[in-house]
């Protein structure tokens, strides 16, 4: 005899593994070029805008100091500094309807 269908225990299928959401969120990093921090696993924090990624690495600029291929699986977090990187060619001050950029 079954037990009543209240009783029975119900197996919950486990969650995905991969969301695909992962890309989506470094893609819209990279293209907003969003300075960020990301902390590794030996606990350093590194700063800059991720370039680049892939399904193993991704490639973070930084300004005034070397460029960084870090492995995926050595990061901790990633965190957003709350602020867009300004290109150099770009300036500060508003320019004139006869100005050009140089």
């Amino acid at each position: 005899m079954t037990p009543p269908p209240s009783s029975r225990r119900r197996s919950k299928t486990p969650p995905p593994g991969e969301t695909g959401q992962e890309g989506l969120y470094l893609r819209s990093l990279s293209e907003r070029q969003v300075i960020v921090n990301i902390k590794l696993r030996d606990g350093e924090t590194v700063r800059g805008w991720i370039e680049y990624f892939d399904d193993s690495m991704l490639r973070l600029t930084r300004e005034g100091q070397p460029n960084l291929f870090i492995y995926k699986n050595q990061i901790r977090t990633i965190s957003e500094a709350g602020r867009r990187r300004t290109p150099r060619y770009e300036s500060a001050e508003p320019r004139g309807p006869n100005e050009a950029n140089l």
